[in-house]
C-alpha cells in the first residue's frame, strides 16, 4: 500500500504541453517533497498524454492523469473529478501555465491551519520571456530573477516586488495589500474535508470566477483566509484567453450574487448531484 502524501498538488490543463513541461518541471525542484501531482485534463489532446508519460519516468513525484472528453470549457467539473482522485488530505491547486518557485509548496505547508484556506498570487510573464523559460532557468531559478528578467525587457512596476521580497518585507506585503484574500485558481490551498464539504466547484460556472465561487462558500461555511500573495510565488506563462465571453461572465456573476445573498455554503451543481 503506497503512503499517503501530505499535499495534494492539483494543476489544470488543455492542450499546453509546452507550457504543462515547464510547470512540472517547476513541481521537480521544490524543497517541499512529499506531495503528489494530479492533473486535471480537460479533455486535451493525446500529446498531452504523452508528454505525462514521458514525464513520468523524468520527475520524483507522483503524477496522475484526470482526464475528461472535450465538452468545451468544463474547468469546474474536471476539478472536481481531480479532487476526488487526490489521496492528500490537504490540496494545493494551480494551472497548468504557472511555474512555482522551488519554496512555492513549503510556504503552503508551513501555513496550512484548520479552519483556513490560503490565497497565494501570480507574477504575469509577457509571450516572448513565456517562451524562452527553459528546464534550466526554472531548474536554477533563473525565472523568478528581477534582473534576469528585465534582460529579457522585463519592465519596471511595483508587482515586481512579488518576486523579490522575501521575510518581513513579504509578511509586510501581504499583510497591507489591499487584494482579498479569495480563493485563487492559480494559486490556493485547502483541507479536502472542506473543499468535499462545500460539494467543490459549481459546474454551471463557466470562464470568469468559478475560483473565487467555491472560496465565497468556504467563507460561508465559517472559514477564514490567510493571504500569501507575496509568499507563495508562481510566474503565469501567458496564453490566449478565446474561451472569455461576456455572457459567460454575466451568468458567473448572478450564480455569485445568489451565494453571496443567501450566504449558500453548498452547491447541488458539484462533486455530488442527484440523478
Amino acid at each position: 500500500m503506497s503512503k499517503i502524501p501530505a499535499i495534494s498538488v492539483v494543476i489544470s490543463t488543455y492542450n499546453a504541453e509546452a507550457w504543462l513541461e515547464k510547470v512540472l518541471y517547476g513541481f521537480q525542484y521544490q524543497d517541499f517533497k512529499d506531495f503528489e501531482l494530479v492533473v486535471a485534463d480537460d479533455g486535451s489532446r493525446q500529446a498531452t498524454k504523452d508528454l505525462i508519460e514521458q514525464m513520468r519516468s523524468v520527475v520524483s513525484y507522483p503524477i496522475v492523469h484526470v482526464w475528461q472528453e472535450d465538452d468545451g470549457f468544463q474547468k469546474s467539473r474536471i476539478l472536481n473529478k481531480a479532487v476526488i482522485a487526490s489521496k492528500a488530505l490537504y490540496i494545493v491547486m494551480t494551472d497548468g501555465d504557472c511555474i512555482p518557485r522551488k519554496d512555492f509548496l513549503s510556504v503552503h505547508a508551513a501555513h496550512m491551519e484548520p479552519g483556513y484556506f490560503l490565497s497565494g498570487g501570480y507574477f504575469m510573464l509577457p509571450m516572448n520571456i513565456s517562451k524562452v523559460i527553459t528546464k534550466e532557468d526554472i531548474a536554477h531559478g533563473n525565472c523568478f530573477n528581477i534582473s534576469w528578467l528585465k534582460n529579457l525587457g522585463l519592465k519596471n512596476s511595483f508587482k515586481n516586488n512579488k518576486l523579490r521580497a522575501s521575510g518581513n518585507l513579504a509578511n509586510f506585503l501581504n499583510a497591507v495589500t489591499p487584494t482579498n484574500a479569495s480563493w485563487n485558481g492559480h494559486n490556493a490551498s485547502g483541507y479536502k474535508s472542506d473543499i468535499v464539504q462545500v460539494n467543490g466547484f459549481d459546474e454551471r460556472m463557466q470562464y470568469g470566477g468559478q475560483d473565487r465561487e467555491l472560496g465565497e462558500r468556504l467563507f460561508n461555511l465559517g472559514l477564514k483566509s490567510k493571504q500569501l500573495r507575496y509568499s507563495a510565488v508562481v510566474v503565469h506563462l501567458d496564453h490566449k484567453r478565446g474561451y472569455k465571453n461576456q455572457a459567460s461572465i454575466d451568468k458567473n456573476r448572478a450564480i455569485r450574487d445568489l451565494v453571496k445573498a443567501e450566504k449558500l455554503c453548498f452547491t447541488p451543481f458539484g462533486i455530488q448531484q442527484k440523478a
